[in-house]
């Protein structure tokens, strides 16, 4: 049936109102909720109550911000900042991405007294910093991190360029651990008294921290810049030749395993060497302090291959193919005595345990005293001395 003119009238104004409600839907904004004030002070104000300097109950801000972050660092302003404070102190209100839950406090607590007017080294950066050192931290040159800031106060009591101070801020320093601050004091101070570019230091900081890992007792004293580059190069070039001593021996164990059937990729970093153990024998003496004690062991990894190699002057660590295929293992005479240790000898075996290559350091010939312990070893071990 027909619709009248007023009826299709009627259903055209519908229509438009319809279409109308719609659209306003699609460009009308939500309301949005009003900032979060109060679970602000909570998040500000725990773990640290009783540093409150002004009643939290009083707090009423003028901000419209929704940022947690923002309102957190102004909670944390108005509970316990009795002054301003450095930026670096306070952006642990705004981020504590990938920090512990111990350095979060520290942070926050370092934030706590310093806002407050209290003694931060009286409250644990004693630990870590001089009183100069706290003053300097506490006003950094331009705008820096807190690791940062702590490097670059350090390095501001050891030079009188604030510019190397601030070069040293920005190197790869700042990342070391804390419990390993003690040695990189002495690589800031060293940098300070032998300035160079941040990309050196940087180039630097891998080598000497590897020397670290291997040794609890490297120093820097009596080194200089050159020593150290040349240093730094030559355990560059160790680097590559453990890389390749590495390859080569995962290639040999992949065609090992391929032609037994099991799991291609090797599992054990060593290769299997000879099926001799290792060796030792003690000098007899009244006096412990007197006594020597020499070993004989066997080199089974690349590491160990180009340290001997690099300890002794020669090279045995071009032999790593041999070692890998089984046609040769390489051992390392050692003397133990007074807490250190003295690579004496390195010799070679064949596969019928005979010592085919006997070399001292920078390939000199084994020396009487060391023939000695040889044949103590070979006798010990069944090795045939050639």
């Amino acid at each position: 049936m027909a619709h009248s003119l007023i009826q299709r009238r009627r259903e055209a104004e519908r229509a438009r109102v319809e279409a109308y409600e719609l659209s306003l839907r699609h460009v009308s904004q939500r309301t949005r909720p009003p900032p979060d004030f109060e679970t602000a002070i909570y998040e500000a104000r725990r773990g640290f109550e009783a540093d409150v300097v002004r009643d939290a109950q009083a707090w009423k801000p003028r901000m419209k911000t929704r940022d947690a972050a923002r309102l957190r660092l102004a909670a944390a302003r108005y509970l316990f900042a009795r002054y301003p404070v450095a930026e670096h102190l306070e952006q642990i209100w705004i981020d504590g991405a990938g920090l512990g839950a111990d350095e979060i406090r520290l942070r926050k607590r370092w934030y706590v007294v310093a806002a407050g007017g209290g003694s931060l080294y009286g409250a644990g950066a004693s630990e870590w910093l001089s009183r100069k050192e706290v003053h300097a931290f506490l006003n950094p040159l331009g705008k820096v991190g807190f690791e940062a800031a702590i490097w670059q106060a350090i390095a501001r009591s050891y030079a009188n360029d604030p510019g190397v101070a601030m070069q040293i801020a920005r190197t790869r320093i700042t990342q070391t651990p804390r419990a390993e601050h003690g040695f990189w004091r002495e690589v800031v101070r060293f940098f300070c008294a032998h300035p160079t570019t941040v990309e050196e230091m940087d180039d630097l900081h891998d080598y000497l921290a590897a020397c670290y890992r291997r040794d609890r007792k490297f120093s820097l004293k009596g080194r200089s810049l050159v020593s150290l580059g040349r240093q730094m190069r030559e355990w560059h070039r160790d680097l590559d030749a453990i890389a390749r001593i590495e390859a080569a021996r995962r290639r040999a164990e992949a065609a090992r395993n391929r032609a037994r059937g099991l799991a291609v990729e090797p599992v054990d970093e060593a290769w299997r060497g000879a099926a001799i153990a290792d060796w030792s024998w003690t000098t007899s003496s009244k006096d412990r302090a007197k006594r020597e004690e020499y070993v004989v062991v066997q080199l089974r990894t690349a590491d160990d291959l180009v340290a001997e190699t690099r300890g002794m002057r020669h090279c045995v660590a071009s032999y790593a193919t041999k070692c890998i295929a089984g046609h040769a293992s390489i051992w390392s005479l050692r003397r133990r005595a007074g807490g250190s240790v003295q690579r004496l000898l390195t010799i070679e075996l064949d596969r019928r345990s005979r010592a085919v290559q006997v070399r001292g350091f920078a390939n000199r010939p084994p020396l009487a005293e060391e023939c000695k312990i040889l044949e103590r070893w070979a006798q010990a071990r069944g090795i045939m001395l050639l």
